[in-house]
């Protein structure tokens, strides 16, 4: 078991309990899913772009990415309906966990004047996006095989009721945020 999970059964559950007066430990508010997004908007002229990002978005989550196709035709930028365009990947469970200790220990580290995340970058249903615009922040990464810089969505999903809990379940896992 990874020890973000461990950290969140033994010090995030009996501080929800307390904080919020939580009856049962089932209705303790947790993280579903993280998806990591990845538009690639040069794919429509040059297919390649979108194979590298495919492959290094795999190597940044540790499971394969999948390509994401445009929904509806738009003449301005001379997309047809079902061009791939992107490319995302939805972690859960032990996957999920170890991504999101290597986000906030490791990559959100790397990000240039780093002062910590907005609590602005909640939805209103508990789920947070960050926007990072390099994804060289990641180890994983090796900077002389990129053949450009590109950036990527994060979406943590969680099953919180509001916004207040969502971000004191992320706070107490660790996610830096601004005081």
């Amino acid at each position: 078991m990874s020890r973000f999970k461990d950290k969140y059964r033994e010090e995030v559950v009996p501080a929800m309990i307390k904080e919020f007066g939580y009856t049962s430990i089932m209705a303790v508010p947790r993280i579903k899913a993280v998806v990591l997004n990845m538009g690639v908007g040069e794919a429509i002229q040059n297919i390649k772009v979108l194979d590298s990002s495919v492959e290094e978005l795999s190597l940044i989550a540790g499971q394969r990415a999948v390509v994401t196709k445009a929904k509806r035709s738009i003449a301005g930028f001379k997309l047809r309906e079902g061009m791939p365009i992107g490319c995302m990947v939805t972690l859960r469970r032990g996957r999920m966990f170890d991504f999101l200790d290597k986000l906030f220990n490791v990559a959100l580290a790397r990000v240039r004047d780093f002062r910590g995340l907005s609590d602005k970058i909640f939805d209103g249903r508990a789920n947070c996006t960050i926007g990072i615009k390099e994804h060289i922040i990641f180890a994983e990464i090796d900077y002389d095989k990129l053949d450009k810089v590109k950036g990527l969505n994060i979406s943590i999903v969680t099953t919180a009721k509001t916004d207040a809990e969502g971000l004191f379940l992320l706070r107490h896992l660790g996610m830096p945020f601004r005081n």
